[in-house]
Formats: structure tokens, sequence, C-alpha cells
């Protein structure tokens, strides 16, 4: 019988107890690994150990893929019509609603985010990604195609099979949304690996998909480490696909092991080391607000944060003048704490790692700004930290940090930044400040990412695509590209001449 945990929360912002079933969830029950093992998972405010849940091994991979075969072939794929399998995905939005509070308080918990932003962005944006998909379940079809009066042909968007999911520590309840959404939503069986830093809010939510009414084997949850689970998901051969958001470094492995097995389909959302653009004519006020959110938004832990800033020369002082201003104004503090809006580092190796790129800063030259150092004398809170006069050729410059860090440089023009904004082996995400339409448009379509915001930043919704150009990743979370991910295409020829080829 898996374990329990019970959380009392007594914050001004949220009052009330939790508990979550820390086993792994395989064919629509909690279940105890087969090896026994336990992973614990800590507060990244105190650096104490929440509690510990069920991390599985490949031997849990292997009754998962089995579950979720069987779910596809008896009771999901083409056997549940989409409008059947929207409902549910609709269910599972209004329950997510319905359990704002809670979700968001253990969002917190587990990865340290200000509880204010995680219930009125994450958990609500995790309910609009379920609701977008649950829509989309009866519509992604395929077109008759002209080809001559003797023939038909049609295509179908059918459902790959069973689907691997591998989601990270940063946005947990998000990502969930993000995947389980596309995959559910065209009929495909899911084995999802949570991260093993932050997997509380993905057990609370399968619970919830119980009560949605999801059919036994059609999602089944295996917490577990990376090299264990990760990789026998893999590697497995009858998981058709897989779909990982994370490092570049790891999605390099996943693609390898992909490739070494059956060939598998493969999304990747990897690392990023985006560039954000202010030319002269911007406003500036607008322009320091959204660059200081643009790179502080989720302490840094955003693949997408805008940790290099590029301020054209003639209005560097006043642009640093008005930055400044907004960074200083950052809370940093306790996540439940409704003044916070940067919590802690998620993990100890997470602070050592950001740290460690601080000194880097120092040491190649850069002008420290702001911050540099710990925040408080528990936990892993590292003071919201600026660096000027950066080089191209500066660590800080060219790799990615993960953290509330960003690396400022000026520039001569468009041509300048836009060579300075490519040189990069990323191409998540960038943002372009300017009052010029004509400008911010040119400087956006010759940016290589896949997203550009213009006067804006961290603008994310469940009808636009995002995803990278470059080491940035493969393929398109959100929106209908995303439906792209998780179906196979087949082509049906028909010959109504009735005619013989011999």
């Amino acid at each position: 019988m898996s374990k329990t945990f019970t959380k009392k929360f007594d914050h001004t912002a949220f009052k009330g107890e939790v508990t979550i079933n820390t086993g792994l969830f395989i064919n629509g029950e909690f279940v105890d690994p087969v090896e026994g093992k336990t992973i614990e998972t800590i507060d990244p405010t105190t650096g104490e150990v929440i509690t510990a849940v069920s991390a599985g091994t490949a031997k849990d991979v292997e009754i998962a893929v089995n579950v979720a075969e069987k779910a596809f072939e008896e009771v999901w794929g083409e056997k549940v019509p989409g409008h059947e399998r929207g409902k549910i995905l609709m269910k599972l939005a209004d329950l997510v609603e319905a359990n704002a509070d809670e979700l968001a308080a253990i969002e917190s918990l587990d990865n340290g985010k200000a509880f204010s932003i995680a219930r009125s962005f994450d958990v609500p944006e995790a309910a609009a990604c379920l609701r977008y998909y649950g829509g989309w379940a009866d519509k992604d079809g395929g077109k008759v195609i002209e080809v001559d009066q003797s023939k038909m042909a049609y295509t179908r968007h059918e459902p790959i099979g069973v689907v691997g999911q591998i989601i990270p520590w940063n946005f947990p309840i998000l990502m969930f949304a993000w995947k389980v959404g596309p995959a559910l939503a065209c009929g495909n069986t899911v084995v999802m690996k949570p991260s093993e830093m932050t997997p509380l809010t993905a057990l609370r939510m399968v619970a919830l998909m119980n009560e949605a009414g999801v059919p036994k084997g059609v999602f089944n949850l295996i917490n577990g480490l990376g090299i264990t689970v990760g990789a026998a998901i893999a590697s497995h051969p009858r998981i058709l696909k897989v779909a990982f958001t994370g490092s570049t470094l790891v999605g390099r492995n996943i693609m390898k092991a992909a490739s070494e097995t059956n060939l598998k389909n493969i999304t990747l959302e990897l690392g990023g080391k985006s560039p954000n653009i202010v030319f002269e004519d911007a406003d500036l006020d607008q322009a320091a607000s959204w660059s200081c959110f643009g790179i502080f938004f989720n302490h840094g832990q955003a693949c997408c944060a805008g940790s290099r800033i590029y301020v054209q020369e003639s209005i560097k002082e006043k642009f640093m003048e008005k930055f400044m201003a907004k960074v200083k104004a950052l809370k940093v503090g306790n996540p439940f704490d409704d003044a916070t809006f940067q919590g802690p580092q998620v993990s100890q190796a997470q602070y050592d790692r950001i740290m460690s790129y601080i000194q880097s800063g120092k040491d190649e030259g850069a002008t420290l700004l702001a911050g540099g150092k710990r925040h408080g004398d528990k936990g892993y809170f590292i003071e919201p930290t600026v660096f000027a006069d950066v080089k191209q050729n500066m660590k800080i410059s060219k790799e990615e940090i993960f953290g509330p860090v960003v690396a400022i440089a000026t520039f001569k023009d468009e041509a300048d930044v836009i060579q300075m904004a490519n040189k990069s082996e990323y191409g998540l995400a960038s943002a372009v400040f300017s009052r010029d339409v004509s400008r911010a448009i040119t400087v956006a379509n010759r940016i290589q990412a896949g997203t550009v915001w213009v006067n804006c930043y961290n603008q994310l919704n469940s009808q636009v695509p995002f995803g990278g150009f470059k080491a940035s990743g493969i393929g398109r979370e959100l929106g209908e590209y995303a439906l792209h991910n998780y179906t196979s295409i087949k082509s049906v020829h028909i010959n109504l001449s009735g005619g013989n080829p011999l």
C-alpha cells in the first residue's frame, strides 16, 4: 500500500490541509515501486526534507507501458470519440480551477515560487491549456485530396499509441498540462516522469484525473531519477514518441537513445540564452519594467528568460537608471508572503551552479551592479544579480545560467545587435523594444528564435506555439502545432475506376 503525505498550510495566502499519495500511479491506482525505493523532495526555502516519494525503475516503466498499451487498444485511442476525450479534458480543467488554491500551495512548497504567481499564472494557465486541447479533441481531422477523376485520396490523423513524457521542475503544473493536453486530446496513452525535485503537484494532478474520468491505464506517472526512469522511457522500444522539456545536454542524450532503439518521434523543448533588445526609440519605462520581469520572473528559472539585455548606446544611462530601480524594488523572500516576487532557487545544486556563474562574471571583468550574494541565512535564495559591460565571449553571455542573473551590453545599430543576438547556440526566445513598428518587425524577422516578443516579455498563451531554433529544441508546444507531435498521418488511396494495371 503506497503512503500518503499530509501538509497543513497556515499562511495568510492559504490556510488548509493537503494530503497527497506519494506512490507511483499505474493503471488508475497508486502503487509501490517494484524495488521499494524512495526519493526525498526538499523545501527550497529551508533546505529541509518535505517528504519522501516512491522512486521507480525500468521495471516500473515496463509495467506502465504494458498497461498503457492495453488501455490504448481497449479504452482510449480510436475506441473513444474525440468529443468524449474532450469532455474529460475539460472536466479536468474545471477540477484544476476548483482546487486552484491547493495546487498553487503545493507548487510553492515544492518549487519555491511565489504563491501569488502560482495562483495567478501557473495554475490558471494549466487549466486553460487543458480546456484548449479539450476543444481540439474532435477537430484534428484529415482531408480529402484531389488527384484525378479515377482516384480518391484522403488523410487520417491517427494517435501514435503509447507516448513518454518527461517534465521539468521549473513549471511543474504548467508543463504537466502542456504535455498531457495534446497527447490525450489526440488519443494517445501516456507514461510520464515528473522531475524528482518537484513531484508533488503531478501526484495531486493524477488524483484529479481519476476524478475527471480518465480511464484506467490511459495516464501513468512514474517518479524517479532521470538516469533510471527517464532513460528507460527514452529507450523503451514500445514507447513510440517521447516529449522532453529540460536541458540541452539531456535532450541530446534522449535524442541519442531514441535513435538507437526504435527511432521514436521526439519533441524537445530545451535551453535558451534569450536576447532582449532595447532600441533608443523605445518607451524606456515600459522596456525597463518588462526587461526586469523577463529575467527575474520565476527566479530566472525559465528557459526563455531574457538573460542577455542589449541596450542601444545612446540610451544606456537612462535605461539603466530605470531598470535598476525596478530590480531594487523586487521582493525576495518567503513564497507565501503576499509581497514576494522571487523565492529561492529549486535546489542546492542549482544554487551552487548559479553562484559559480556569478563568480565567473566577476573574474572575467564584468561590472557587478547589483546582487551577486546569498539572500538570508537559510534556503537557496540568491539576490537579483545585474552585470553590465558584458563582452560576447564571457561565460555569463554565452551559457545558460538558469537563475536570477542578467548580462547587459550595448550596441550601435540594428546590424550590430542582430549579429550579437544571433551569435548563440540557442534560439528559443527574444524581445524587441521599439516604438517603430517597421523596425520591430524587421528585427523580429531576422532574429533566430522560435518566439519574439515586441514591447513585452514572457507572454505565453495556449493558442500560440512555443519552441526553439538551433540547440533550443525540436518541435513545438502549444497551439494547433502541438497536435502534430502526437499524431501519425496516414494517406489512403482509392481506385474509383475499377481498372487493372496489367
